[in-house]
């Protein structure tokens, strides 16, 4: 009697200690979620423009919380390869702000005097980035932010902000395909308590008195 009461009581002792492992890993899982970083797959895109062809392949996005835990900031790791076919032959000056025959024209690239290829994201907190709120690529509102080739970029972003980052650019001085190419580029976010959104741009601006420029957008993604 005495010996199968022990025996039950060890099966019950077993039982609740494989019941209580059980509970501490659900725990770790349970807080390792709330906490993962989140991978974002991306689709590729193309656009034809006047005497080009933009391709991006290989995008993709993670997403992290801040480490403050202060529901206003938060990192987003960012990955893709954006392509110009150019098939003219860029001629002609321009500079800054500069459009077809010196006039004014929208830019979320300045060419310096070169035609040029240039990628980047834009970034809004609290903002739906659809394709009506980006307009022709600096719409009213939008700012143009301060742009950095690779590296980690720090973006200082209020409710309702929008700002375009330069990840990376080339310039393009003949035709031919020009690409560039962008793993893990760290954007850190601060300042937005809301919902956050980014998307793509990919933009070739041909100089000359043919003035052209054709952009690419990606797809919208969440960044928390």
């Amino acid at each position: 009697m005495s010996k199968n009461r022990t025996t039950g009581l060890r099966c019950g002792a077993r039982a609740l200690g494989a019941g209580a492992v059980a509970a501490v890993a659900m725990g770790l899982f349970s807080t390792g979620a709330a906490n993962a970083d989140t991978f974002v797959p991306l689709p590729d895109g193309e656009k034809a423009g006047p005497g080009v062809k933009i391709t991006r392949t290989h995008e993709s996005a993670i997403v992290s919380p801040s480490l403050a835990a202060n529901g206003a900031g938060r990192t987003v790791w960012v990955s893709g390869n954006a392509t110009a076919d150019v098939s003219v032959t860029p001629e002609g000056e321009a500079g800054p702000n500069n459009g077809p025959t010196g006039a004014d024209g929208t830019n979320n690239s300045s060419t310096h005097g070169a035609s040029q290829l240039n990628t980047g994201y834009i970034v809004g907190c609290q903002v739906s980035i659809a394709d009506d709120a980006i307009g022709l690529g600096v719409s009213g509102g939008l700012e143009v932010g301060g742009g950095s080739i690779g590296g980690s970029i720090g973006i200082e972003l209020g409710p309702g902000e929008v700002k375009f980052v330069q990840v990376e650019y080339k310039d393009i001085e003949k035709a031919g395909v020009y690409s560039v190419e962008y793993q893990d580029v760290e954007m850190a976010i601060q300042g937005c308590a809301g919902y956050a959104q980014a998307r793509a741009y990919t933009v070739v601006e041909i100089i000359g008195d043919h003035y052209s420029k054709t952009t690419l957008y990606g797809q919208p993604f969440s960044i928390g």
